[in-house]
């Protein structure tokens, strides 16, 4: 039965695609406004075919220029925040080139940061201080990589430097900095626990394409989103101390949505958790 629901989740999800990449291609080749909000509704129908249910604690800011501070586990986080509102992402340059999902990602007009070349630092923190500028709200993993969702990792204040470089050199202009928790509580309406919750997560050298069929065969995931304060971002504003500020506060609420229960229980026949594991690893995992 989850194969079958799998199979029909990827078949409408794919006329969806076959419907909006077209006309927001032309949205961003001819500069339209709707190119924010499309990739915006994709997500909406995306996570409502997969069955993943957000709890959102909190409001984005209406504040502009905006950049988004937040946490990451999986691919799925990009779904899951892209539903929330119109945004865009920063991502490493090795994303333009995935199948699919490279395309995608330019598509929502993604900045891509070359990691391995660090003297374009501050050549990608002026684009995206210019696409604030120009009042689009950035996402910014601020870790710079994904890890087993059960954790937050230090994050990096070097493309942080963007929103002082958005501020610019005038002291009457503010630059708003948000940051946002992403945690996963639960399958199926029952706690995921740390066990489970690594293979919702997607890191290290895991296969795409197999976490993609599992995500889509097993869905109904609950996620937690939590908004902290927006800081008021000035030319004057110490990086690093922000880059702490935020990972702070966002370690503090991944954390304590971690160790809550999902709000609701899904409808489901199918409330066990379903077999991510082999015998052979559950075995392995209980003799650890």
């Amino acid at each position: 039965m989850a194969e079958i629901k799998a199979v029909l989740t990827i078949l409408v999800l794919t006329v969806v695609s076959l419907i909006l990449i077209p006309l927001q291609w032309v949205a961003v080749k001819l500069n339209l406004p709707i190119q924010k909000h499309l990739p915006h509704l994709w997500h909406k129908i995306a996570t409502g075919l997969v069955g993943i249910r957000i709890h959102q604690d909190g409001q984005p800011s209406a504040e502009r220029p905006l950049l988004i501070a937040a946490n990451h586990a999986s691919w799925v986080d990009i779904t899951v925040i892209g539903s929330l509102m119109p945004l865009s992402f920063i991502a490493k340059s090795e994303v333009s080139g995935w199948p699919v999902f490279g395309l995608f990602a330019k598509l929502q007009r993604t900045v891509f940061v070359n990691r391995t070349r660090r003297s374009q630092t501050a050549e990608v923190a002026d684009t995206i201080a210019g696409r604030m500028a120009e009042g689009d709200a950035m996402v910014l993993f601020a870790e710079g990589t994904s890890n087993d969702g059960n954790c937050v990792l230090p994050f990096r204040s070097a493309l942080l430097g963007a929103a002082t470089r958005a501020a610019g050199h005038d002291q009457d202009t503010t630059v708003w900095v948000q940051p946002l928790s992403i945690a996963y509580q639960g399958l199926f309406g029952m706690p995921m626990g740390r066990v489970y919750r690594p293979h919702v997560a997607w890191y290290g050298d895991m296969e795409l394409a197999g976490h993609l069929w599992g995500i889509f065969r097993h869905g109904a995931l609950d996620v937690a989103i939590q908004w902290g304060e927006p800081v008021r971002v000035d030319p004057a504003t110490d990086r690093k101390a922000l880059t702490l500020q935020l990972e702070r506060e966002v370690r503090a609420l991944t954390m304590a949505a971690l160790r809550q229960k999902p709000v609701e229980r899904f409808d489901s026949d199918e409330i066990d958790a379903p077999e991510f594991f082999s015998n052979e690893e559950k075995t392995a995992k209980a003799g650890a």
